[in-house]
């Protein structure tokens, strides 16, 4: 696809509102994290820009880690439930966590990984997202930073792709229909 078509409704965030806001979340973690340093784990693919821009905002000694996960065709979209793919490597025992994820909607997902990293027996987890979509949430994570709330659409780029295409444009764009 290409994401210079008519496909594209609008611009919903641009880079600089994007830098903006991910510079503001990176003084709030390094300001509410002082103290204790946490490890921040990425959710791959999809978070892979907003991790790497917002890890290199906190100016704290962190430890930085990645998890994958795939989907289970005809579960994941009804349940949450998903395969770890990549696990983390750091132990997180007695650590407290900050999970990054690109855009979190119902928050299956989420609460699913949660419960994985859950128990390797951290200190706490909290969640850092660019997109929340509060409207569509059918579990209670612990969303403790937010780059915007969204509402329902067909959203590509800064790591939000459409078919693997559009993750490395550096604004997110609402498109007119699905893909």
């Amino acid at each position: 696809m290409d994401f210079q078509n008519d496909n594209i409704k609008r611009i919903l965030f641009s880079e600089e509102q994007i830098n903006e806001r991910i510079t503001e979340l990176g003084r709030q973690i390094t300001t509410d994290y002082k103290d204790d340093a946490p490890v921040v784990i990425g959710v791959i693919k999809g978070a892979l820009y907003f991790f790497s821009d917002l890890t290199r905002r906190i100016d704290l000694p962190i430890d930085i880690d990645l998890i994958g996960f795939g989907n289970i065709p005809d579960t994941t979209r009804n349940t949450g439930v998903v395969k770890i793919t990549k696990d983390i490597d750091v132990d997180i025992t007695g650590r407290r966590v900050i999970i990054v994820e690109d855009v979190i909607r119902t928050g299956l997902t989420t609460a699913y990984l949660i419960s994985n990293l859950e128990s390797k027996k951290p200190r706490d987890i909290a969640v850092a997202t660019m997109l929340f979509n509060p409207d569509r949430l059918l579990l209670p994570v612990p969303v403790k930073y937010t780059g915007f709330e969204i509402s329902d659409g067909w959203l590509a780029g800064y790591g939000l792709d459409v078919r693997e295409k559009g993750r490395n444009i550096p604004y997110i764009a609402e498109l007119r229909s699905k893909p």
